[in-house]
């Protein structure tokens, strides 16, 4: 790496609008992550060297399909250790994120990040999707579980009134063939190739999937 490159280089590149916080923010997520993956396995050990690829900017390939409004509110289902809902808070500091998981030792990394950021934006819960009750203008995911699936767990909690480019509804990162799987949201659903935004080999069968809801 050339000296005074920042290890979140390839985030400041396909997003320079970035203000001096949020790259601060940005680059201090190779240091917490590093610290709390040694503790409690939230990234494959074998795949933290790629946590900006993989995992960061993966996570904002939603923002390369919808800009967020101020005041947007999003519930990340299934966040892990806070992917894709952290990159994304950090990116939209006007929008308000809820961030549940079932597995409580993943929030509790979460939260250390979202506390050492600084970020007043996110919510981390311990807490199964099908308790949380509340309404959203979107849901987001990484490959959680089958679309169909999720959209019954989720389809409760998506508020009606949209106040986005898009209307709301359920946003996914996937990757590979989608055929069957949206087949039945056929004339709700819609899908981005993110190798059309960022040129890493790691997105050539990565998606960006919407469903109406």
């Amino acid at each position: 790496m050339p000296e005074n490159t920042s290890v979140a280089q390839i985030i400041f590149d396909h997003f320079p609008e970035l203000t001096d916080l949020q790259k601060s923010q940005f680059e201090q997520l190779d240091v917490l992550y590093r610290e709390w993956n040694a503790k409690i396995n939230v990234i494959s050990r074998k795949d933290i060297d790629n946590l900006y690829s993989h995992h960061v900017l993966h996570s904002l390939g939603i923002a390369k399909v919808v800009n967020f409004r101020p005041g947007t509110r999003l519930l990340d289902v299934g966040t892990g250790g806070g992917f894709p809902g952290i990159p994304l808070a950090i990116l939209f500091p006007e929008c308000e994120f809820v961030l549940v998981d079932s597995i409580g030792k993943k929030i509790k990394v979460a939260n250390a990040v979202i506390e050492a950021l600084g970020l007043t934006n996110v919510t981390a819960l311990h807490r199964n999707v099908m308790e949380e009750k509340r309404k959203f203008d979107f849901v987001v995911s990484r490959a959680v579980m089958d679309t169909g699936e999720l959209v019954k767990l989720v389809r409760k909690n998506v508020a009606r009134e949209s106040k986005n480019s898009l209307p709301n509804g359920l946003i996914c990162l996937k990757g590979g063939d989608l055929t069957n799987e949206l087949a039945p949201f056929k004339r709700a659903a819609e899908t981005w190739n993110l190798a059309d935004y960022f040129k890493d080999e790691f997105f050539e069968t990565k998606q960006v999937t919407y469903v109406m809801l």
